[in-house]
């Protein structure tokens, strides 16, 4: 059995905050759908009476009368209006279906949107991307959206329909069966409020597995992992993984059905004694005298219509708890915390002063002090040479500044004030990084190097691809900076070097136009004297910007203003070139020493 977790909230308190959420939207979006769904409910609702009704007036009379032209006006009535009314309901299904096919895709992209949106903190933390995993399969595969939790609505009124018809026939001749049809239905209602627990509790286990299951997946079927998997022969790997990860879902999905297989014998066992109850019942009935053949037939489709609706009826009340409790995870993505405090506070043009004071950092969930009590001003202008060991904490320190996290303990101030104080977005539109990580998209370059900026003019573009020394590469495309990146979804795209991709990230960073500039490593796949020329040529762009260099290797410090140099999380060394080669079993000094050679 699964267990039980303990929530806060009920799930039918959770249900109404689900409902309270998403009706409104969906009614502002698409008023439509409600109306079809309605018209839908209408003929759904009265589709089996026709047959109900009709059936035993040709029973009568092929038991009577015989006559011919009544047995072809009640088959008819029979096959023409159920099959109108059959057509009906499915052209108003297939409306339906486009309905949900526009709200899947408005939340979807929300949802695309609020991943995007959300603190970056939270792409590198499980529980947040549990959630979102949660929030894509409740919202698609588990409560079919916003059709999926308001179609049980309109489900419950078709059954509110049948019920009153069914019970308008069976309380002239069969009250009994009320009785009958009563205990089959408590049953059937206990069980699937056992099932739908199962099902709820299997789905609250089932993200991480999901998200586990998507990565080896996509990396299997992705061709740029393609190269190593060769290579290194990563093949057998990569399946034994996709095997295991794939045994552990089919073990997951076992696990539910052993625990619900229990209770759907229990429910099949009840149905079969109600038949057996239901047609003795009505037997006796008939042998009695009470009923006629043509009304036993009629009974036997009433009771069978009142159970049915019944069992659905309650089963849409339950059903709606339990999709809109899948829904939920959606909202619960909406609404989860900012990990970093966002202010209101303005970011003036002005020349900025940037001052790291006794900054520390350790990252959640971890015990390691990243960055310890580390002390530093940037004024406007200056260009900085951050360097030290891999692991000195030296990106973290740019991930602060940029507040891709907040510190642990001290501050950092812009312009004499702590950071949290202004505006997000002013203050991440002072920053133009390029890390060393950097992704570009199978977008055109162009778009590559705009992204957010659309409407800007295209001879601005055109002049910072001539200032990284892309000219050349870009008039010999046939489509221009028009050209796409890469094959994906062009196979007439192009696959640029990797001092290609680094010139259009670097592009991109020039041409956001931001006070300060950061360079983090993104080319610390070269080999140092190409870096040194990227970063020589980089510090001629930047000019009077604030420029800030990160690098495990000494490529920029000759000609930055000043030198940082990290290690085990601390500012070591802080000072110039010449400062700092002179100290005598320096950090600095020994690095510039054992590397020096590939700069002579």
């Amino acid at each position: 059995m699964f267990k039980k977790n303990k929530e806060k909230s009920s799930g039918t308190s959770i249900a109404v905050k689900t409902l309270k959420y998403f009706i409104p939207i969906a009614w502002k979006l698409h008023k439509g759908y409600f109306f079809v769904s309605l018209l839908k409910t209408i003929v759904d609702a009265v589709q089996p009476f026709v047959s109900i009704i009709v059936s035993p007036l040709i029973i009568a009379e092929l038991l009577g009368e015989r006559n011919i032209e009544k047995l072809i006006l009640y088959t008819a009535v029979i096959a023409v209006g159920s099959n109108l009314l059959s057509l009906a309901g499915s052209q108003l299904g297939v409306i339906i279906e486009k309905y949900s096919e526009k709200f899947d895709n408005y939340f979807s992209v929300q949802m695309g949107r609020r991943v995007m949106e959300m603190d970056f903190q939270h792409t590198e933390d499980k529980r947040a991307l549990d959630q979102v995993e949660a929030a894509n399969t409740g919202m698609s595969w588990y409560s079919g959206g916003v059709v999926g939790i308001c179609s049980p609505f309109f489900e419950m009124i078709s059954n509110i329909l049948k019920i009153l018809g069914s019970v308008t026939l069976i309380a002239v001749y069969a009250p009994v069966l009320f009785l009958i049809t009563a205990v089959v239905v408590a049953v059937k209602v206990f069980v699937t409020n056992k099932t739908n627990k199962i099902e709820i509790e299997a789905h609250k286990g089932l993200s991480k597995l999901n998200r586990v299951f998507g990565y080896y997946g996509f990396t299997l079927t992705d061709f740029r992992y393609g190269k190593d998997i060769r290579l290194y022969g990563a093949g057998d790997m990569m399946l034994g993984k996709w095997n295991s990860v794939t045994h552990e879902q089919i073990s997951h999905w076992a696990k539910r059905a052993n625990s619900e297989l229990p209770w759907d014998h229990v429910s099949n066992g009840f149905g079969v004694a109600r038949d057996i109850a239901s047609y003795l019942y009505l037997g006796i009935l008939v042998l009695t005298g009470s009923i006629t053949i043509p009304v036993f037939t009629q009974m036997l489709s009433a009771g069978s219509a009142f159970q049915s609706s019944m069992s659905a009826l309650l089963w849409n009340v339950q059903n709606i708890v339990k999709r809109t409790n899948y829904a939920y995870e959606y909202i619960k993505l909406m609404e989860y915390p900012a990990a970093i405090e966002k202010g209101s506070r303005h970011v003036k043009n002005i020349d900025h002063t940037i001052e790291f004071r006794n900054v520390s950092f350790t990252y959640p969930n971890t015990d390691v002090k990243v960055l310890d009590g580390v002390s530093i001003t940037l004024h406007q202008g200056e260009h900085l040479s951050v360097v030290g060991l891999n692991g000195a904490g030296k990106t973290t320190f740019v991930k602060l500044l940029c507040r891709l996290y907040d510190p642990t303990d001290g501050e950092i101030l812009l312009d004499g004030i702590d950071i949290k104080e202004y505006d997000y977005s002013e203050y991440m539109n002072i920053f133009s990084p390029v890390f060393q990580d950097f992704r570009l998209f199978a977008f055109s370059i162009n778009e590559n190097i705009i992204l957010d900026n659309v409407n800007d003019a295209q001879n601005n573009v055109d002049g910072i691809i001539e200032q990284v020394g892309l000219k050349e590469k870009v008039d010999s495309l046939e489509k221009g900076s028009g050209t796409m990146l890469f094959k994906s979804f062009d196979e007439n795209g192009i696959e640029p070097s990797g001092g290609e991709q680094q010139k259009i990230a670097i592009a991109r960073a020039l041409y956001k136009k931001a006070p300060v500039v950061i360079l983090d490593e993104p080319t610390a796949a070269l080999d140092p004297v190409a870096e040194y020329d990227i970063y020589r040529h980089f510090d001629t762009l930047v000019g009077g910007k604030t420029a800030i260099y990160i690098s495990h290797r000494l490529s920029s410090c000759k000609f930055c203003d000043r030198i940082a140099v990290f290690s085990e999380g601390r500012i070591k060394e802080y000072g110039t070139h010449e400062e700092l080669v002179e100290i005598d079993g320096g950090v600095y000094s020994e690095m510039f020493r054992a590397q020096a050679r590939y700069y002579n």
